[in-house]
């Protein structure tokens, strides 16, 4: 399985948090699958952490992402490209980039966010 994990799902991993589920963690936990954490999702930590709405760094989810084995997804213009056409039902702009990165790449979006049910983007639910 080929994962893109949503912004909140990575920082409830790192977290121990019981907000991801069973399915999910085992499915994070599987070499076998390719997981990927978007750059976007980088940026999203940075801003979140400049406006003290996080106290984590984006320095420590690198880190935690290294030992876990996981891929870093670059943004490309391909992505942004895709971004353009996407209808807005929300307005948040990263959410807007993993849902392109995930059309683009072919990829499942793990998340719990109702909102992207309202886009063309396969899914799998991180919640417990």
């Amino acid at each position: 399985m080929r994962l893109l994990l949503d912004t909140c799902t990575v920082l409830w991993w790192f977290d121990d948090s019981p907000r991801i589920g069973p399915a999910a963690a085992s499915a994070m936990a599987d070499n076998g699958n390719t997981i990927m954490v978007s750059i976007g999702s980088l940026w999203e930590i940075a801003v979140k952490r400049r406006s003290g709405r996080l106290d984590v760094t984006v320095a420590d989810v690198q880190y935690g992402i290294r030992l876990s084995g996981w891929n870093l997804l670059a943004i490309q213009p391909a992505h942004l490209q895709l971004v353009q056409g996407l209808p807005p039902h929300h307005r948040d702009p990263f959410d807007h980039l993993l849902i392109a990165q995930a059309i683009a790449e072919d990829l499942i979006i793990m998340t719990d966010d109702r909102h992207m049910k309202l886009y063309p983007v396969r899914q799998m639910n991180c919640a417990a």
